[in-house]
């Protein structure tokens, strides 16, 4: 349905910036998606994340850097191509549909100029893509809040876009229908070869939708990287805390690949050299720490959070610092209890304190 340009990226910042009056917002952002690619911006709210999704739309002009689309220059400081041609589609976070036209001509809405032997193709094309076609008659009001997600969808890319922006497209949906969406959305973007970049706070979305995830805070990429490698090889110990779940223990570096810490002595691989006796922070995450009734090493339970297969349940070791450990179900254990755990940590991620 789109046609990339194969040879260059489709999507280019480089070293952005962006100010509301004196407050920095966004601060020498760079990263490229290539055609074909799904990126996210993942974090909270007030990172800069949307600010970021608006200077590629051109809603927002750029204090410093460039933008390119598909090998075209469309924002620098000193210059600013509208947004009506950037052949960029957008799907806003409520959806933007008009509520007094049908689907058709809510998907039509952005062909306008088109004749109408090429309107109507686009939109049945767009329509049949979302799984819509059936529908087309309807008013937003009669469909529910799933399927008038995939009508923004169809809606962006009937015009054929460069590119696919979306922001937080999944946040008005209850969580059993975002998973599935999500899912479906994704299968979309790769069937068509669609390139396309989202923002987020749902970590659940950024690692189910997208092939590249840049963590923001206060303006700035910390990493931008698929998801495996943020959650098990992550660059800091800000991205270790805020990617996944999870805790920094103090340890010390001992000889033989061995950490000493409260979890007892570790032994694996490191991620990074260390000089023997560096004192480190070590992330744990609730699956590294193995319920064992057998075990010496003990665990007062503070909290418990029961997910149905599994209970998440935060322990406070001997050492006074906590962990969690996601155990089956049917080990059922209540705060207070002492139960016994075993590290199974095998590839140690350390941290050398600042």
């Amino acid at each position: 349905m789109i046609m990339n340009d194969k040879t260059q990226p489709s999507l280019e910042l480089k070293k952005i910036s962006q100010a509301y009056g004196k407050q920095r917002v966004v601060k020498d952002l760079s990263l490229t998606l290539n055609p074909g690619e799904i990126g996210c911006l993942l974090g909270a709210s007030g990172c800069g994340k949307t600010t970021v999704l608006r200077t590629i739309a051109g809603f927002e002009p750029l204090l410093a850097g460039e933008i390119f689309i598909s090998g075209e220059k469309v924002s620098s400081a000193d210059f600013s191509l509208p947004p009506a041609k950037r052949k960029i589609g957008m799907v806003f976070q409520d959806y933007a549909l008009f509520p007094h036209l049908s689907l058709f001509d809510n998907v039509a809405f952005g062909l306008r100029g088109h004749n109408k032997v090429e309107t109507l193709r686009r939109v049945n094309d767009a329509l049949d893509l979302v799984g819509l076609q059936s529908e087309r008659e309807k008013f937003p009001h009669e469909i529910s809040g799933g399927q008038q997600q995939r009508v923004a969808l169809a809606r962006a890319l009937s015009p054929q876009p460069e590119l696919l922006l979306m922001d937080e497209p999944f946040s008005n949906l209850d969580v059993a229908l975002r998973e599935r969406l999500s899912l479906e959305v994704r299968d979309i973007l790769k069937h068509y070869g669609i390139t396309a970049l989202f923002v987020t706070h749902n970590q659940h979305e950024a690692f189910a939708v997208a092939d590249r995830i840049g963590v923001m805070h206060t303006g700035e990429i910390l990493q931008w990287d698929t998801a495996h490698r943020l959650y098990h090889q992550p660059v800091s110990a800000k991205i270790a805390e805020f990617v996944g779940e999870g805790v920094l223990l103090s340890g010390v570096v001992r000889e033989n690949s061995q950490v000493e810490c409260g979890l007892g002595r570790l032994t694996g691989i490191f991620n990074q050299a260390l000089a023997v006796n560096t004192a480190v922070q070590i992330l744990v995450r609730p699956e590294d720490v193995v319920h064992d009734d057998d075990s010496s090493v003990k665990a007062k339970v503070l909290r418990r959070n029961f997910r149905g297969a599994n209970i998440l349940y935060q322990l406070r070791l001997e050492s006074g610092e906590h962990v969690q450990a996601l155990v089956p179900s049917h080990c059922d254990h209540q705060p207070g209890e002492l139960i016994g755990i075993q590290p199974d940590v095998r590839h140690l991620i350390l941290f050398p304190f600042p």
